[in-house]
């Protein structure tokens, strides 16, 4: 006889299937009615089979700010500057967010501790050192791109992303008015000036 299959090998699913499932269900249902009984139902097994991959509830989430980094942020190996290498992961970073709402708070709220992620810093902080940095400034920025990416989709969600969306008396506040047609709410113009702004202004080199 072969060797007995463990009952995740009966069912027929992966770690990577129940973190897509469970990002999947985030995204349509929103991370607060996530759980361990709606996972196995959408991936087709019993409660009990989920515990074989996520051993709790805060693994999963764990996963999935996992699944959802991995799934779109990259590292350009031949980068020239640590400027590149930054922007890249925040339009990468700031890409998969909008793809999954869901998980911007959890990204947030839980530091990204996993295997997965560290292997995504890591690869990040190696392009950051190749282009000049050293491992300390690196992952300062690394920190503070996030949070910056994090921010700017926060205020995105609910806000105004046009001048015709807010409306502002011309008379009371001209200054204020100008700015909101100009352009200064919309949210691709607002992400790139804030993300040169960060660049600029966090160079190591500059003071010296």
């Amino acid at each position: 006889m072969g060797a007995r299959r463990r009952q995740g090998e009966r069912a027929g699913i992966t770690a990577e299937r129940v973190l897509d499932a469970a990002v999947s269900l985030a995204d349509r249902d929103g991370v607060e009615r996530l759980s361990m009984r709606r996972l196995a139902a959408e991936v087709g097994v019993e409660a009990m089979t989920i515990y074989h991959y996520v051993p709790s509830k805060q693994a999963l989430l764990d996963g999935i700010v996992e699944r959802v980094v991995l799934e779109a942020v990259r590292v350009p190996p031949d980068a020239d500057t640590w400027q590149t290498t930054l922007r890249t992961y925040a339009y990468d970073l700031r890409a998969s967010l909008l793809a999954h709402p869901s998980v911007i708070p959890l990204l947030a709220t839980r530091p990204a501790v996993t295997v997965g992620t560290a292997t995504v810093v890591e690869g990040i902080l190696q392009s950051l050192v190749r282009a000049g940095l050293d491992a300390v400034d690196g992952l300062r920025l690394v920190h503070a791109t996030t949070a910056l990416v994090l921010g700017q989709l926060a205020t995105q969600a609910d806000g105004p992303r046009s001048s015709t969306d807010l409306a502002v008396d011309a008379e009371q506040f001209p200054l204020l008015s100008e700015a909101v047609a100009g352009g200064a709410v919309d949210p691709e113009a607002r992400f790139a000036f804030a993300l040169d702004a960060l660049i600029a202004g966090a160079d190591p080199t500059s003071s010296m």
